[in-house]
């Protein structure tokens, strides 16, 4: 058995740049509710003021989302795995915020006085400006959050995006004003339903995280991919992963070919480099390695014809026979003859052809060449499949000498 666990050197503080969008949405948020508390004032509009609230609430939790940024990758005696998870708890926060601001909206909406809007061309210009604002800014944001995989940058980003929404619900509310048309209060209800929405999609995203759920289907299936590449991973048996933060964390389980210590952590060291090239942010990969339990041995042996003359060449071979053998009674389950596709190359035709064959997932090769210091033996080797000579001049014969079923099972 082997295990081999590793923490991405990477990780011990948020970078810069992530943080510097913390304090440019406080700087937005201060430009927004300025704009919106000064509209309020001027127009008297109860869907002006419910706009103002949602960005001096979205400006309370710019600041938690700055203070999350910086916290969120340090670690300490009493937290070794880092608290990446203080991101989604902001995530969470962001949601909590949005629901009370849709609340404060609602009733203001359905309980207060009706109230005299005055509509100025100032203050739709003004409106324009507070649209364009978040609807820029949550572009360039959402784009560094995917970038750093920060879920509360992403939170942040959408919430924006609902900010587009709602301000330009006001602005048709205010043109309505203009032609005698009552809209405020149907403006602010719907600025309700779009920051209820929001919220709740905010809240659902940081809860599973909290909650420890599964990395997406697609990310898992990318690292299963990953493993199975590897030439001495036998089976994948399983794969888990989760998000804390932007970081995930990824378990895999495995059956390798080879039964050496060393090759075995050498190994889990290349899987575990090829899965942080696949998948970005990677935090900690655990790998648990067990030696493969066989019930079955691949052979793969050169052929100097198709109907199984074994040739006595390996990587000149024009055909190989690919044979899957039962080791509990030497049947033959399947049994391929398959060209040999490297056999026009002029440079490394023997190491082609090894790693191809490795790539099959093959246990043994029987051939009639000895490759006692060529580079085959080095692919092989490194790849837990055994090599055998043999003197017989068919697939058969030479199947038949390895006494599988008989006698230890076909030396296995």
């Amino acid at each position: 058995m082997a295990e081999h666990s590793s923490l991405s050197p990477s990780s011990p503080a948020p970078p810069r740049a992530v943080e510097r969008w913390g304090w440019y949405s406080i700087l937005v948020n201060v430009v927004l509710a300025a704009i919106n508390m000064g509209i309020a004032i001027a127009s008297g509009s109860l869907a002006v003021q419910a706009e103002m609230i949602h960005n001096l609430v979205d400006l309370l939790t710019a600041v938690a989302v700055l203070v999350g940024l910086k916290l969120s990758t340090r670690k300490s005696r009493d937290f070794p795995y880092g608290l990446y998870k203080l991101e989604n708890i902001v995530a969470v926060i962001l949601a909590v915020m949005t629901f009370l601001t849709a609340y404060e909206i609602a009733r203001g909406a359905l309980f207060e006085a009706e109230r005299q809007t005055r509509v100025s061309p100032w203050m739709l210009g003004g409106l324009i400006v507070a649209t364009a604002i978040p609807l820029i800014f949550s572009y360039f944001e959402l784009r560094a959050g995917r970038q750093a995989n920060s879920p509360a940058l992403i939170a942040d980003a959408r919430e924006y995006r609902a900010h587009v929404f709602t301000t330009g619900i006001v602005f048709a509310a205010l043109l309505g004003q203009l032609v005698d048309l009552p809209l405020d209060r149907v403006a602010a209800l719907v600025i309700v339903v779009a920051i209820g929405k929001t919220g709740w999609e905010l809240l659902a995203d940081g809860m599973r995280v909290l909650l420890d759920a599964s990395l997406d289907a697609e990310t898992l299936q990318t690292i299963r991919q990953t493993i199975a590449a590897e030439p001495t991973v036998a089976e994948v048996v399983d794969v888990r992963g989760r998000n804390a933060g932007r970081f995930r964390f990824v378990e895999a389980e495995v059956a390798l070919r080879v039964h050496e210590l060393e090759k075995a952590a050498a190994a889990t060291q290349r899987i575990e480099a090829q899965i942080r090239r696949a998948v970005s942010h990677i935090d900690r990969v655990l790998i648990h390695a067990e030696p493969m339990r066989r019930t079955h041995l691949q052979f793969a042996l050169p052929l100097s014809d198709p109907e199984g003359t074994i040739s006595a060449h390996f990587g000149e071979a024009p055909h190989f026979a690919l044979v899957r053998v039962r080791l509990a009674d030497g049947a033959i389950e399947t049994r391929q003859i398959q060209a040999n596709p490297y056999l026009a190359q002029e440079r490394a035709k023997g190491i082609r052809v090894a790693e191809w064959l490795v790539d099959q997932k093959i246990d043994v090769v029987l051939l009639r060449e000895n490759l006692q210091g060529k580079g085959p033996l080095y692919v092989f080797g490194d790849a837990g499949v055994d090599m055998r000579q043999t003197t017989a001049q068919t697939v058969s014969e030479a199947l038949a000498e390895q006494q599988i079923g008989r006698e230890g099972n076909g030396r296995s």
